[in-house]
């Protein structure tokens, strides 16, 4: 059986590091090469993808997380049982999973009828993550997650709260994607339109994936294709 890890801060981001370490270093890395956060469900199919072997547990991909999937599961192994994606650094949650790379790492895997989840760690104020931290947190719900049954076509999407130092580990909370949109505003600056809309000021509807983990708990929603 093989444990495939990807994201879409690229193969040398920490996150996966953590990712890997609360799986107790067991998986296969298959990750972008480059940093592709907000690269959405896009995939190659004009241009060749170049694949550079670093060891037997670790791909460096030149493509985009859904392309690490379908070479994971096509090209590189014939036993995929289940798609990791994380720990992105930052949030994914209600309208983000749709923009969000590391969320369609694991809807590809879904397609495919392979079992998935996606985990996120949102950043208050863009402060630095506890990579420790978000790794047991990460380690204590796939135990959690890794015993419910998931229909076919359905994946898991999870995200962490930003806490203080020396805060008690959040509660996980199940519950449904927020349906708000993100705030659209821009800065005007000649011809150019720069993106300025402030991420922790997003409408959040009570209960919903948002709204939970920016109230400091573990936001966890099933999605279905």
């Amino acid at each position: 059986m093989t444990l495939v890890l990807t994201n879409d801060d690229g193969v040398d981001a920490p996150g996966i590091r953590a990712l890997l370490k609360a799986v107790n270093g067991q998986g296969v890395i298959v990750a972008p090469k480059a940093h592709l956060s907000g690269c959405a469900h896009q995939v190659t199919t004009t241009q060749p993808i170049h694949i550079e072997k670093r060891s037997q547990a670790e791909y460096a991909i030149a493509g985009t997380p859904a392309d690490c999937v379908r070479v994971a599961i096509s090209h590189l192994f014939d036993d995929v049982k289940l798609v990791l994606s994380g720990i992105n650094a930052g949030g994914n949650m209600g309208a983000d999973t749709y923009i969000s790379g590391t969320v369609a790492a694991v809807r590809e895997a879904a397609f495919h009828r392979v079992p998935g989840i996606a985990i996120s760690h949102y950043r208050k104020g863009k402060r630095n993550v506890d990579w420790d931290v978000a790794a047991r947190w990460t380690a204590n719900v796939l135990a959690d997650l890794l015993q419910r049954p998931l229909a076919s076509g359905t994946f898991w999407n999870v995200n962490l709260p930003h806490l203080e130092p020396g805060d008690p580990d959040p509660e996980v909370v199940f519950c449904e994607p927020c349906t708000q949109p993100l705030p659209l505003k821009y800065r005007v600056e000649g011809d150019h339109l720069f993106y300025a809309g402030e991420y922790a000021l997003r409408d959040r509807t009570p209960g919903t994936d948002v709204d939970v983990c920016f109230s400091g708990r573990i936001a966890v929603t099933q999605l279905k294709l």
